[in-house]
């Protein structure tokens, strides 16, 4: 079974007004519809800004857009022209982009981002994993200051299933006897997370179960009806709280840890990469998950949220 996020297959599974529908399709942007241009965006076409400007990306996922967005106005509020590309896809897609240069700066996670060079990275620190990408990103990349804040990949579970086979951690799943199912993007297949790992790891069996809309209201909505045991939940999402979710701890840190970072070009200069920095000073774990609540619950575009929280911080 194959889902993915589009439109037609929200309405149908959560209905018109459900509120789930703001975790995948919120912000500047709605990712469902072609040629919007509110907000500034482009869809991610590659073309990158012209002389003097700052082109922008974000993931395909509502939280990503909403740091880009943070990125953009900072920049903006220094007086640069800011090119907005926003919901481009996954890293296989955006990080060539950045490669090439058709864009300049990306909020990444610092973990998936190393393990994307260098897929035997090992456990490490936020600070030795940093040290670490100096080293692995290509020629004209580099990454700035990380967050407090992440969105880590998660082993996410309900707490019926939990309580009823004593989970706490994800090694506890090798004592479940049936065939256990993690809903994610079809990605997860091949992440050093994914089945390998987690075998590798804790001795754990399990089978994707490809969602593709990055953790959103598809993926917890397979979770909730029984459809899978487990599913890839990015760990600053409100909706883990919302339907007390439980997320599976991970001792042997299998999940290297995926503090916001951006990636930039040699475009964004000292003054540019100051603005930023400023940002991710301030963006605490509570900030994210506070961020994407607005989006989810409140159905705030990613430029509101981004404007009140940059004004709440002293950052424009």
């Amino acid at each position: 079974m194959t889902i993915h996020s589009t439109r037609r297959h929200l309405l149908g599974a959560l209905g018109l007004g459900g509120v789930a529908l703001g975790a995948a399709a919120c912000g500047s942007s709605d990712p469902f519809e072609e040629g919007d241009t509110d907000g500034g965006t482009d869809g991610g076409n590659g073309e990158g800004g012209g002389a003097g400007t700052i082109a922008i990306g974000s993931q395909a996922y509502y939280s990503n857009e909403i740091i880009a967005e943070l990125f953009a106005q900072v920049l903006e509020g220094e007086g640069l022209t800011v090119d907005r590309q926003y919901q481009i896809g996954q890293r296989e897609v955006y990080m060539p982009e950045l490669e090439e240069g058709a864009l300049d700066v990306l909020p990444e996670y610092l973990g998936n981002l190393l393990q994307h060079y260098d897929s035997e990275a090992g456990t490490a620190t936020p600070e030795e994993i940093s040290a670490a990408l100096g080293e692995a990103l290509p020629e004209g990349l580099r990454v700035l200051s990380f967050a407090e804040a992440s969105d880590q990949d998660s082993y996410t579970t309900t707490s019926d299933f939990a309580d009823s086979h004593s989970l706490t951690a994800i090694g506890d799943l090798a004592g479940v006897d049936e065939d256990l199912k993690v809903a994610a993007n079809s990605e997860f297949e091949v992440r050093p997370y994914g089945p390998e790992g987690v075998k590798e790891v804790y001795g754990v069996d399990v089978s994707v179960v490809p969602v593709e809309d990055s953790g959103g209201p598809l993926t917890v909505q397979a979770l909730l009806d029984g459809d899978v045991q487990l599913a890839n939940i990015y760990t600053a999402d409100p909706t883990i709280a919302q339907n007390d979710l439980v997320v599976l701890e991970d001792p042997e840190s299998l999940i290297l840890p995926q503090n916001v970072v951006p990636v930039v070009s040699e475009k964004i200069d000292e003054a540019a990469a100051a603005a930023i920095d400023a940002v991710l000073a301030e963006l605490s774990a509570d900030d994210l998950v506070e961020l994407n609540r607005q989006s989810v619950e409140d159905q705030r575009s990613s430029t509101d949220i981004a404007a009140d929280w940059l004004a709440e911080k002293g950052l424009v």
